[in-house]
């Protein structure tokens, strides 16, 4: 997991939709955490392309993301798993992914398919016309 500095975090709360009754009417407990990946120094530069990439849709034109979370009726606990989503979302993408070694299929590969096409063929053969019968 790569650590993020607490300055680049931005934190807002607002009234929630999620559980609490008529609680949510006055309290603000969802979170929202808006992260500046695009001018964070906090992550190397390749993870934050794989980001960019992988992500896209997520992050605004200004570079930010936007994560939200009113699953809980207590502000910290949507603070704790709004984290949790932006920890996932760098998992995802702190490894690179490995690179494809080319590679060919092996005799026993070839032999079960060109197998398979024979049987298939004879399949087919069988299904010609039906010649009529000659006295």
């Amino acid at each position: 997991m790569i650590p993020l500095p607490e300055h680049e975090l931005v934190f807002s709360f607002t009234r929630s939709s999620g559980p609490g009754g008529q609680n949510v009417n006055k309290t603000a407990t969802k979170v929202v955490l808006r992260w500046a990946v695009a001018c964070s120094d906090a992550i190397p530069e390749a993870v934050r392309e794989r980001f960019l990439t992988r992500h896209a849709r997520r992050v605004t034109r200004d570079g930010e993301v936007v994560l939200t979370s009113d699953r809980t009726r207590e502000r910290e606990r949507n603070m704790t798993d709004v984290r949790a989503k932006l920890a996932a979302l760098l998992a995802e993408v702190a490894l690179a992914p490995k690179r494809r070694r080319p590679t060919k299929p092996g005799p026993g590969a070839r032999e079960r398919r060109l197998d398979g096409k024979r049987v298939q063929a004879a399949k087919k053969r069988g299904r010609g016309a039906v010649l009529p019968e000659q006295d």
